[in-house]
């Protein structure tokens, strides 16, 4: 079995999702984004699983789904900005090349655009994302093998400074001459 070549955490608006596409393009590899798998396995958008489902059968699947892909998904992966709560989550990811992808919080809120779909995020939208991201920025610098600034750069400038910092990559580039 085959495990990931690169795992993405951070918080929400760090670009996880378009950095993870581009990362997998350009490695050649299958993206698999956990909040999309869920979505898709749950036939609702994740928020709609917060709503009718409440958080913690949201936490179960995503705990699922996430072990699978940490287990045998041989791409680049991109966990939901909240899976590494979870302390078997984080247990899992010890071993992996985890990147942290680290955003600003004026860009994290641009990003975000203040989505009323990310439902931990509803009410004060604002409020909660800074606190969500001060709550978090121990956990997400503590489980980065590398951490990447997001704010400024092109995506494409972040999948440079990824792929420089992948295992392998001095060999990997001596074997492409």
């Amino acid at each position: 079995m085959s495990t990931p070549i690169a795992v993405l955490i951070g918080s929400p608006g760090s670009g996880k999702s378009t950095v993870g596409r581009a990362l997998a393009e350009r490695l050649g590899v299958e993206l698999m984004d956990t909040d999309v798998e869920i979505a898709a396995r749950a036939g609702k958008p994740v928020s709609d699983i917060f709503v009718e489902d409440g958080e913690p059968a949201f936490r179960a699947l995503e705990r699922e789904v996430v072990a699978e892909a940490l287990a045998a998904h041989p791409g680049v992966v991109a966990l939901g900005g909240g899976a590494v709560l979870d302390p078997a989550t984080r247990d899992d990811l010890s071993g992996h090349h985890v990147v942290y992808l680290e955003v600003e919080f004026a860009d994290a809120a641009k990003r975000v655009g203040m989505d009323t779909a990310r439902p931990l995020l509803v009410g004060n939208p604002r409020t909660k994302l800074k606190k969500l991201l001060e709550e978090r920025l121990p956990v997400y610098r503590g489980l980065a093998t590398t951490t990447v600034p997001t704010s400024g750069y092109h995506p494409e400038e972040i999948v440079d400074t990824i792929v420089a910092s992948l295992p392998g990559q001095d060999e990997r580039q001596e074997n492409a001459r």
